[in-house]
């Protein structure tokens, strides 16, 4: 399988299987381009002999196995026999803000408001541990609603966790995701040590952010979370982090936001699109997807105008490393919700991950007793790059690993079916990713 795509008028050719990226001239790349739509070469506008040319070089490629590479066998997985090495702890059903795009009933998650109680919380570390084989490195996600209206349990589960690594030789990163509201200097500082990665909200410009994340007074956040999460950032250092910005139908041209966290002193920045049904009035859809796509080329101007400028940025979606990727299975297997990796709800209750928490047809099972729905968990384990149609056939596969299946759920009633909105923005950012990684290989 091959994808030719033009990158900054560069003409470039993605090897889909090998991962090989080549750079073209005109007639090569409509010669594959043809090649890749099943059209006929010698329909182009070029000479016999032009195009005898470049099939001779492209038979060459195919020889040394960079030009549509043949499929590896597939990979299958085993839910029973497969360690649970992640974690998302819903610390707390509830929040402070009543963001108006929140996929969790803004921190209900479909059954009323609670906090984890911290008996809970151990019994959930207690359960990763029981379940997680030999693996060494483990993941702990503190989330919500927002996990700092619980900030007693978060700081006691932390400790736990911290006991549980001596006894059992174990490595926990403990991460969150946080909208920043009640920060202050020691719930910072707790953070700044304790959590290996942080998770910030942060919408961009103030107007755009205080229409949809507001308090529950109907009030914006920006003014008040803005300088505490200024504040963090510069205290933690080199400590991984980034903002989590998202988009929607009302800022499609979120290149301005990005800017907007820049000039705030952001420099690790994602902006996602929101995930919505297409009736719903702040989706993508397909009235406006062609604009949010053609707003990334812009967005990556941005990006390369700040780099060669020495003040540079990492937007995560633009990222992707050419030599250094992460191995075939994880880049065909995906995420790993329901088998690698669980969500709990406060009462313990265990689900595929924090997305599906609440939807009862998804109960994996709860942290108090043994067993997990093994029949779910084949489902999940069967759920991938091989198994889904639309990604057996598609050039990005490798990059979105399937992508969200949860979203593919909430949209299309199967983890088993992407939805269509979200895998045109996947191709497009990556797209900007390989070119941006050839750019860097090359000293651009």
């Amino acid at each position: 399988m091959i994808h030719a795509f033009i990158y900054r008028d560069e003409f470039l050719v993605l090897d889909v299987e090998s991962g090989a990226v080549h750079s073209l001239d005109e007639l090569s790349f409509d010669i594959i381009r043809a090649i890749e739509l099943g059209n006929d070469v010698y329909a182009l506008p070029y000479s016999d002999t032009e195009i005898d040319e470049v099939l001779v070089e492209i038979a060459e490629l195919r020889n040394i196995g960079q030009f549509d590479s043949p499929a590896p066998a597939p990979i299958i997985r085993n839910a029973a026999d497969s360690p649970i090495k992640s974690m998302c702890l819903n610390i707390a059903h509830d929040c402070n803000l009543r963001c108006r795009y929140c996929f969790a009933e803004t921190g209900e998650f479909h059954g009323g408001r609670m906090l984890m109680p911290i008996e809970t919380a151990m019994a959930a570390l207690d359960f990763l541990i029981s379940h997680c084989g030999a693996r060494h490195h483990l993941e702990v996600d503190l989330f919500g609603g927002e996990p700092l209206m619980n900030f007693e349990v978060v700081k006691q589960i932390v400790a736990y966790g911290r006991e549980l690594e001596r006894i059992h030789d174990k490595e926990i990163h403990f991460t969150m995701t946080t909208n920043g509201m009640a920060l202050n200097d020691e719930i910072s500082d707790f953070i700044n040590r304790e959590m290996f990665n942080l998770v910030l909200s942060l919408d961009g410009r103030r107007n755009i952010h205080d229409a949809l994340r507001i308090t529950a007074n109907g009030k914006g956040s920006y003014d008040t979370i803005v300088p505490k999460m200024q504040k963090l950032i510069d205290d933690r250092g080199d400590g991984e982090h980034y903002i989590r910005g998202t988009f929607t139908a009302n800022n499609l041209d979120f290149t301005e936001d990005v800017k907007a966290l820049t000039e705030l002193g952001f420099e690790q920045i994602s902006v996602e699109p929101v995930v919505l049904p297409a009736s719903d009035p702040l989706s993508i859809n397909d009235t406006n997807v062609d604009k949010a796509i053609a707003e990334y080329d812009r967005l990556a101007n941005y990006v390369i105008e700040r780099k060669n400028a020495g003040n540079p940025i990492n937007f995560f979606h633009f990222y992707v490393d050419l030599d250094a990727s992460p191995c075939l299975a994880k880049r065909s297997l995906g995420c790993g919700a329901g088998v690698e990796y669980v969500a709990v709800a406060p009462n313990g209750d265990i689900f595929p991950c924090h997305q599906f928490v609440g939807n009862k047809a998804f109960l994996l099972g709860n942290v108090f007793e043994d067993e997990l729905d093994d029949t779910l968990r084949s489902s999940f384990a069967g759920c991938n790059i091989f198994t889904k149609e639309k990604c057996a056939h598609c050039w990005a596969k490798y990059y979105c690993s399937g992508g969200c299946a949860a979203n593919a759920n909430n949209l299309n009633g199967s983890i088993m079916e992407p939805p269509e909105i979200s895998c045109k923005l996947l191709k497009k950012r990556t797209e900007i990713a390989i070119g941006m990684a050839l750019d860097r290989k090359r000293g651009a």
